[in-house]
């Protein structure tokens, strides 16, 4: 989802770009303790909550043969690719683990999790909107046999439960961050748009006209985008959703998956995409070993950036990963 005018708009772009660690000021080092107080405190929310509902942990992959295409999502901005090779295969960064989530949950894990790295070189220009970094952290899930239903409830529990509990516990640490008066607990059910209407509505700045209008975090549904996402060949919908958060900007990407083999190799065609860097998943729908799953992947600096009030993501980062800067570490 492109962000850059949007969130431009409504937070204004940012000047004065997060510094690195061993530049900081005495108050700045204090906020930064601050936001990892912040941190450690959604972390520790979000896994115990997915353990405790009976999700397995997985563990992290950097570099794999397959990855997210980010294609034809037209909000990508990717320059580079990293590609590197490892005994004498090309392996690629991860750019998401929406490929190795829809293997894992349809082979041995019917409810899974894991924080994932996402290695995404974004165009230098995306430095002051204040919500890109070229390195950054997801909360990724996936239910096997879930519907879209299913996973945006799951998500409003988690985050009225998120809030509720940082309201509760962390009420000096979001006074110093300027934050407890204004972050407010929402209600479910979150509001659903569709893209389409809201396009017809606003035209091609609808994102600016709903992060500014919206007050509560809101759903936008039926987004044209990569293969792995359900499309309905029948209507044209596309049966996944975003969440954004308000007067912020998306923070959750996700989707019922696509499972059948013939739908895959047909939108592949169609948009462009190579079918042998995803031979091992295209393999599995051929074999009927792939299964419906819905699922999503959460930003957590952006998650946190809004929660904290960070002027830009990577304030979140001990290590800012900035586009167009590369700090020492």
């Amino acid at each position: 989802m492109d962000l850059d005018e949007s969130v431009g708009r409504v937070r204004g772009r940012v000047d004065d770009l997060p510094g690195p660690l061993e530049r900081l000021s005495e108050r700045e080092t204090e906020r930064k303790r601050y936001i990892a107080r912040a941190t450690t405190a959604v972390l520790k929310y979000l896994t115990s909550k997915f353990s405790r509902n009976g999700f397995e942990w997985l563990l992290p992959v950097a570099f794999s043969k397959s990855t997210d295409p980010l294609w034809p999502d037209p909000g990508a901005s990717v320059e580079k690719r990293i590609e590197v090779e490892i005994y004498d295969e090309t392996v690629r960064a991860t750019l998401s683990m929406i490929i190795h989530k829809m293997v894992a949950c349809s082979l041995a894990y019917p409810k899974l999790f894991l924080l994932s790295p996402n290695i995404r070189i974004e165009k230098g220009e995306r430095a002051s909107s204040g919500v890109h970094t070229y390195e950054f952290t997801q909360f990724d899930f996936e239910v096997r046999d879930a519907s879209s239903e299913d996973i945006r409830s799951l998500v409003e529990g988690v985050l009225i439960g998120l809030l509720g509990t940082l309201k509760r516990n962390l009420k000096q640490e979001l006074t110093f961050l300027g934050r407890y008066g204004d972050l407010q607990v929402p209600k479910a059910p979150f509001r659903i748009h569709d893209k389409e209407e809201l396009v017809d509505e606003y035209g091609e700045t609808w994102e600016t006209r709903l992060l500014s209008e919206s007050r509560d975090p809101v759903w936008v549904a039926n987004i044209p985008r990569e293969f792995y996402d359900y499309e309905d060949f029948e209507n044209g919908k596309w049966d996944n959703y975003d969440l954004f958060l308000p007067d912020f900007g998306e923070v959750l990407s996700g989707a019922r998956r696509e499972w059948s083999y013939t739908k895959m190799i047909r939108k592949m065609e169609r948009d462009g995409v190579d079918p042998s860097k995803y031979e091992l998943l295209l393999r599995l729908a051929r074999e009927g070993r792939l299964k419906p799953s819905a699922g999503a992947g959460i930003g957590l600096e952006r998650l946190i950036g809004w929660i904290v009030g960070a002027r830009h993501i990577a304030e979140v980062q001990p290590f800012p990963k900035i586009p167009g800067t590369v700090y020492d570490l």
